[in-house]
């Protein structure tokens, strides 16, 4: 077959480093469109983002010929600089070390954007360490306590 194709849908999570509340309202909707354009740069698309202060949701359809570990890196590192420009007051800005990848069904997507889309509301009652857990929890993941939260 000379043609290579994949679909491949990822919920990808991370926090802010130690879940410092650090995405402003005023820039968030920017960050998403940001992280859209390095996505498409990279051959993939942002199907759907969210954030809240200390953490961010994206679902993503995977670049073909990039491995994850390489996107996470692009959209963190690229994402870093680009916050770190837009506001002085953030010039020691980080991401958590760690992310959490899943993949999703295509079945399942539109529960996803829907689940993505409504953060804000969501985390008014829930921290982003017990979200976390439910959902290493949902994917059947094992984690160790000591390294999920740098």
């Amino acid at each position: 077959m000379p043609q290579s194709l994949s679909s491949l849908l990822v919920h990808l999570v991370f926090s802010t480093k130690d879940r410092e509340p650090l995405l402003h309202d005023e820039f968030r909707a920017d960050l998403h469109a940001y992280i859209a354009g390095i996505l498409a740069e990279s051959g993939g698309s942002l199907l759907a983002a969210g954030s809240v202060a200390d953490h961010i949701h994206l679902l993503v359809a995977h670049p073909r010929t990039m491995t994850p570990a390489d996107l996470v890196r692009e959209i963190k590192v690229s994402t870093s600089k680009w916050i770190k420009q837009r506001d002085s007051r953030l010039s020691r800005f980080h991401w958590q070390a760690g992310y959490g990848m899943f993949s999703i069904s295509p079945k399942h997507r539109p529960d996803l954007e829907q689940y993505i889309g409504n953060q804000a509301e969501h985390h008014r009652k829930v921290s982003f360490q017990e979200e976390y857990r439910k959902i290493l929890t949902r994917y059947g993941m094992e984690w160790d306590e000591r390294y999920a939260w740098d």
